[in-house]
């Protein structure tokens, strides 16, 4: 039994195994429309989720499963205070595969060690989000063609962003692949991960606080929103919330071909201006976001594809 926790769970090639089958259900879902008859899926939301927890249950019901599950702490038994080691134990009798986002980092893989059901970690804190990651890789393996000889501009929160995180850790192990990080000071990227992955690994990469120097040059951007539930304080987060919007104005230093990525939700980080734009691939990411947790399923269940 395998679960999904970091990104790095998955080595290069069972990823890109990973990628192929998430195309093939694109390019015919109807044949995998009943894989799993039978099969549950338990969605243990502790905080907040639009596109991941009904991604996920889109994803089972596609196909052929079914799903259940919270969608708050205060709907579950942690409002009692029950442990998460205790919840996984009974969900393990109650379903077959499960997906759990949690604020506090680290408790997907308590879970999992106690879990008899792979576990697959929705994002947890400030930490990792690897289906994020994972679509995101396929949407650029399918728009751009490849996972190698790219330069990335991640732009926003990059401290408290897990979904650059664990971008970058994963992205890191493809050939030709550099960064760069566009935020203020008070939300950089992490030490450790710039001297834990990119400087041990040789990554080239970059820091600047100016956007629009920088987009001539990128293959994608990457545009994170300031994460208000991350601040300690208000006023931190009202000083930095608007430090980056994308409009039109600023496309026009972009190349036609870049990539304009966002995890979503956005709030003011992207006007509404650029959706127009064939650069602008947000909604098409949370779309590819299904076909590759129907994808995770398949693999984490072991189900049979012909």
């Amino acid at each position: 039994m395998r679960h999904l926790i970091s990104p790095l769970d998955f080595n290069v090639e069972e990823t890109n195994s990973l990628l192929d089958l998430a195309e093939k259900i694109i390019t015919d879902p109807s044949a995998f429309k009943n894989v799993c008859n039978g099969k549950k899926l338990a969605t243990l939301f502790y905080e907040p989720s639009t596109r991941t927890r009904l991604s996920f249950e889109a994803a089972m019901l596609n196909l052929g499963g079914s799903v259940l599950g919270f969608s708050s702490a205060d709907s579950s038994s942690a409002a009692k205070g029950e442990s998460v080691a205790d919840t996984i134990r009974v969900i393990s009798s109650y379903a077959d595969i499960c997906a759990m986002r949690h604020p506090k980092e680290g408790a997907p893989m308590v879970a999992s060690q106690y879990s008899r059901i792979p576990v697959i970690n929705a994002g947890d804190g400030g930490h990792n989000h690897p289906t994020q990651t994972l679509t995101d890789l396929l949407t650029i393996k399918q728009l751009k063609g490849r996972l190698t000889d790219l330069k990335i501009g991640l732009c926003g929160d990059l401290k408290f962003g897990r979904t650059v995180h664990s971008l970058i850790s994963s992205l890191s192990r493809y050939e030709g692949i550099s960064f760069v990080m566009i935020s203020p000071e008070e939300l950089k990227l992490p030490d450790y991960i710039k001297h834990e992955v990119l400087e041990e690994k040789g990554i080239p990469y970059k820091e600047v606080t100016n956007l629009e120097e920088v987009m001539p040059d990128l293959d994608v951007l990457y545009m994170t929103r300031v994460q208000r539930e991350r601040f300690f304080n208000e006023e931190d987060y009202i000083r930095l919330k608007d430090i980056y919007i994308l409009d039109k104005k600023k496309m026009a230093h972009a190349g036609k071909d870049m990539l304009v990525m966002h995890p979503l939700p956005r709030v003011n980080e992207i006007t509404t201006e650029v959706d127009d734009d064939p650069r602008a691939v947000y909604f098409k990411q949370a779309e590819y976001g299904v076909y590759v947790r129907m994808a995770l399923i398949l693999t984490l269940l072991e189900m049979e594809v012909q």
